[in-house]
């Protein structure tokens, strides 16, 4: 933990600079950009029937959306007015109206026609309702009738077949802790969070190597460092507001460098709206871009640290920070011999890249005083991507960029609530202030008054697959429990997703609006719980973002929606329903003010959340920056070097590496058909010009992209990918990828496979002579085969 707080917002420059414009042609006009002007006249309109509450949640409330934390219209990195399109799109969750009773009821055959965004736009749910197993149409239940079902299957199961799942969003920490508190109360430890298939190789490869959970710096520290870093992230498209943070270290001289396949044009250049000098003309935020393989980053960056070796033998302290590494860092020799031995013709191969251009790179870190690495899913999802991220603090451990102004490591997060949830303990392998170890155990036993189940639990993904075991067995899931999440839009193999859903017996799910995995059948009944938003609930809720900060978001008065209830407190009551004599002495929570107090004394890091009590209340737990110093919280206080050998990622001739981006949308949730930021539409398959002149495919013409895993039909559409790769939207092209592979260490699905593309009339000729194509097979990582997860297999997990 560091001793250095936070030094407040920073205060933006006034004078024009026209180097960085994008363009001088005023609004970007004839450009494909976002439209902010017309976006925010949109929102008016849809929220114009309730304006003063959304203006009120705008001005009071903390985002719900991307973890930058917005708290009412400032935050804790610069100084003035902040607002972004994706908090706007989002806002319209917290004021609609209640789904009238007709829809509500109406067969459910004709609900599963509409779309998740058609859904969405039916309103918030109002009261509990259930389907059984054969009914076509939801009904109206009272609260008690809801939880006493729910209730009556637990006692009926044996723990290790029930399970929580609980998403991003909006969540807030009080929510999280109860929900983890409940899991374990009622004997399992199956419960997992939207980190899963995101961050999750984060928060592992960093305990690892440097013993933290989180971000090491803040969000001032992009501002003025020498090089500043994204590593598969598309900051500008994910978290809109970061590129206020980005002009801001461009006027301080701040190189922005990305990491990535594709040359994302809101990298680029981008129209920061609450800026006019950039709002007018734009501005040009990467200096330079690596457009690395698919899963190529590893070869890059054993790459960069065999290019310092090299360096190190012609003049010692040429690239490295060797007073850094002697005080604070273990494992350089092992470094050294790994990368020694590795041969520069297969970095080029499996990177994509040169060796200039990796030379290139590698003596711009070496030059640069100060660096903050950030890094996103284009890291994080794939097989191994705990070892994707290793590498990164690799780098960061041998150029001392840690602990320190200006310096750091930083895992951006996509939603506001997933930083504190595993913090709070909602997860397989946390409790809450640690580890799923013997001594936080005990700890949280002795506060908590009852015992902790202490086998292991499983990550979400391995008990969906569990819905598909044999009835007779111990890991059988037959009650899941949901708060958010629509698996079918997140998950590889919707198909496999769906089979799973459809296997359980008795599925909850707790939410604001329906979804299309609500609509699913169970074997014996669905249910529904109508949750409140973070700013309807009583006494108020935190939020921790991705820079460490935890933020009060007050309630804020307005129209409430039925009977929609605070989750927090929908957990508590099923505690209570299940064991009512055991909660009587161990679930005594009555307000969220004494949530916070226990988990002031559960998380010695938030020891300061009980605090928060209005408007604007915060505090950053661990200080500004983790490892201050360079002294790590590990064992012996130093950071651990650790060799990382090349995923192997070899393309069959004709074949092409594939993943995702997202477009216009917050996570799952799709808010337009058109990409703002490059006019592609939601089914177009994005392909460098010279592969797609190979194939002999032009510019909209028809494609099937396919492979053993499943088939994506689209349209071709050439954009600055790098060759023998291919980008798809996020979750349409989630069909292409195999159910059942998971990182070894962290449990992350992998969203990355090889696959074929032909033109649809090609394709379709070709099937119908019975044209079979051999495909590749996923290679077996670390003893998980590729396409299946044992019963009750969980990934390792490195201490």
């Amino acid at each position: 933990m560091g001793k250095t707080k936070h030094g407040g917002p920073m205060r933006l420059p006034k004078t024009p600079k026209p180097g960085l414009w994008v363009s001088p042609v005023p609004l970007g006009l004839g450009k494909v950009k976002p439209h902010h002007i017309m976006e925010t006249a949109k929102t008016v309109w849809r929220n114009r029937d309730n304006l003063p509450y959304a203006w009120r949640i705008l001005t009071q409330g903390v985002c719900d959306g991307c973890a930058l934390g917005v708290s009412g219209l400032r935050d804790r990195t610069l100084t003035g007015p902040h607002l972004c399109t994706t908090r706007l799109n989002l806002l319209r969750l917290n004021t609609a109206p209640a789904i009238p009773d007709d829809i509500l009821t109406a067969d459910t055959d004709e609900l599963r026609r509409m779309s998740s965004a058609e859904l969405r736009e039916l309103g918030r749910l109002p009261y509990p309702m259930i389907r059984e197993r054969g009914e076509r149409r939801f009904r109206r239940v009272s609260w008690d009738e809801a939880m006493d079902r729910i209730a009556d299957k637990f006692r009926a199961v044996d723990p290790k077949q029930a399970a929580f799942y609980l998403t991003a969003r909006g969540l807030t920490n009080e929510t999280y802790y109860m929900a983890a508190k409940t899991a374990r109360f009622l004997g399992t430890n199956h419960i997992d969070n939207a980190s899963r298939i995101c961050h999750s190789p984060s928060k592992t490869a960093l305990k690892r190597s440097i013993g933290i959970g989180a971000s090491s710096c803040s969000y001032t520290d992009w501002i003025g460092t020498d090089v500043l870093v994204f590593w598969g992230s598309v900051a500008a498209n994910n978290q809109p507001v970061s590129t206020k943070y980005m002009y801001a270290a461009k006027r301080q001289g701040t190189k922005i460098i990305v990491i990535n396949p594709y040359r994302e044009p809101a990298m680029d250049g981008y129209w920061i709206p609450s800026i006019p000098e950039s709002a007018l003309f734009g501005t040009k935020l990467a200096d330079d871009w690596y457009q690395v393989n698919i899963g190529g980053d590893i070869d890059f960056m054993n790459g960069v640290m065999k290019h310092w070796f090299e360096m190190e033998k012609r003049e010692p302290g040429s690239a490295l920070d060797l007073a850094f590494i002697s005080k604070h860092v273990n494992g350089l020799e092992e470094l050294r011999a790994h990368v020694a031995g590795l041969d520069w013709d297969d970095i080029e191969r499996g990177s994509g890249l040169s060796r200039e251009r990796i030379a290139e790179f590698a003596e711009l870190l070496a030059r640069a005083r100060s660096g903050v690495f950030v890094w996103s899913m284009g890291l994080t999802q794939h097989r191994f991507g705990t070892d994707n991220v290793t590498q990164v603090v690799n780098l960061a451990l041998l150029r001392g960029f840690l602990g320190r102004a200006k310096c750091g490591l930083m895992p951006i997060r996509g939603h506001s609530g997933v930083q504190g949830s595993s913090e709070m303990g909602a997860d397989p392998f946390s409790l809450p202030g640690g580890d799923f170890d013997p001594e936080t155990i005990a700890r949280i036993e002795k506060l908590w008054g009852f015992d902790i189940p202490k086998w292991q639990g499983d990550i979400v993904g391995v008990t969906l697959e569990n819905a598909l075991l044999p009835d007779d067995h111990e890991r059988r899931l037959r009650l899941f429990y949901t708060s958010g999440g629509n698996f079918l839009e997140t998950m590889p193999n919707p198909d496999r997703i769906r089979q799973s859903l459809e296997n359980i017996e008795l599925r909850v799910h707790q939410d604001i609006i329906l979804n299309t995995s609500m609509l699913a059948d169970a074997r014996e009944a669905v249910i529904l719980l109508p949750a409140k938003t973070r700013y309807e609930q009583e006494g108020g809720g935190t939020s921790t973002s991705t820079e460490r900060m935890v933020y009060f978001s007050p309630e804020i008065r307005g129209p409430r929606i039925g009977e929609a209830r605070e989750e927090w407190r929908i957990f508590l009551d099923l505690a209570r329903r299940v064991k009512p004599e055991e909660a009587a002495r161990s679930m005594k929570a009555e307000s969220a003010d004494e949530i916070r107090a226990e988990i002031a004394l559960a998380a010695p890091n938030y020891d300061g959340i009980q605090h928060l009590r209005k408007q604007g209340d915060f505090f950053q737990w661990g200080g500004a920056w983790l490892c201050e110093g360079g002294v790590c919280p590990t064992p012996d206080g130093r950071g651990r070097l650790i060799p990382i050998a090349s995923p192997g990622i070899r393309r069959a001739a004709g074949a092409f590496l594939a993943t995702t981006r997202r477009g216009k949308q917050f996570n799952s949730m799709v808010y337009g058909s058109v990409d703002p930021f490059n006019g592609a539409l939601r089914e177009d398959v994005l392909m460098s010009p010279e592969d797609a002149a190979e194939l002999g495919i032009a510019d909209g013409e028809a494609v099937v992209v396919h492979n053993r895993f499943g088939r994506f039909y689209g349209r071709l559409r050439t954009a600055p990918v790098a060759r023998g790769n291919l980008e798809l939207f996020w979750p349409e092209g989630n069909v292409l990828f195999p159910s059942g592979v998971y990182e070894p260490h962290a449990g992350i699905p992998e969203y990355n496979t090889e696959v074929k593309v032909e033109q649809a009339d090609v394709f379709y000729a070709r099937k119908d002579r019975k044209y079979r194509t051999k495909e590749a097979e996923v290679p077996e990582e670390d003893g998980l085969p590729a396409g299946a997860a044992g019963a009750g297999a969980q990934p390792c997990r490195t201490e």
